[in-house]
């Protein structure tokens, strides 16, 4: 793993009672992580890879976890999570952004079920030769993309060798 779920977590600061929204969980790291820094909150774990929702049960069952919910879901499409509107605290975005087709009803997606001064952890590729360089979306234009949205930039965080980490605001 070229990036550290706790680490980048504690950066982002959750609270125990925070309802989080882990969109593109993937195998579940920051999902199970995330589990266990809000045991009075609740986190969403959003995979449209079907495959990847019996290892995200797995390593809850594993963590003991019983506030972690596995939603299978799109989240290039608005409702696609199908999380409520406006319910969710923190957004756990990592090495995603790159993937999606659609960035700009990702982010829309991301605005729709975040609360009023609800905050997102974007955090993905800044290493061309790891991965293809066509599909990297610097840091600056990933900034860019949130601002253009309405989300007000908070803060940068390390987020390892390979990855930019940055915290926005929905204001």
């Amino acid at each position: 793993m070229f990036t550290d779920p706790i680490k980048n977590l504690k950066a982002f600061g959750l609270k125990e009672n925070n309802i989080v929204a882990d969109l593109g969980a993937g195998t579940g790291f920051y999902s199970v992580a995330a589990g266990a820094m809000v045991p009075q909150g609740k986190v969403y774990a959003v995979e449209i890879n079907k495959d990847f929702l019996n290892t995200i049960k797995n390593k809850i069952t594993e963590a003991r976890l019983n506030n972690v919910e596995i939603l299978w879901g799109d989240v290039e499409k608005i409702e696609g999570t199908k999380i409520g509107n406006s319910i969710v605290d923190a957004v756990i975005a990592s090495n995603v952004l790159f993937q999606v087709e659609n960035k700009e009803v990702f982010i829309e997606e991301i605005k729709r079920i975040l609360k009023q001064n609800g905050r997102v952890l974007l955090i993905d590729w800044s290493q061309s030769q790891i991965m293809n360089a066509t599909t990297i979306i610097p840091k600056n234009k990933a900034r860019e993309m949130f601002e253009k949205k309405g989300f007000v930039f908070d803060r940068d965080i390390n987020a390892g060798e390979h990855h930019y980490g940055m915290i926005f605001i929905k204001k």
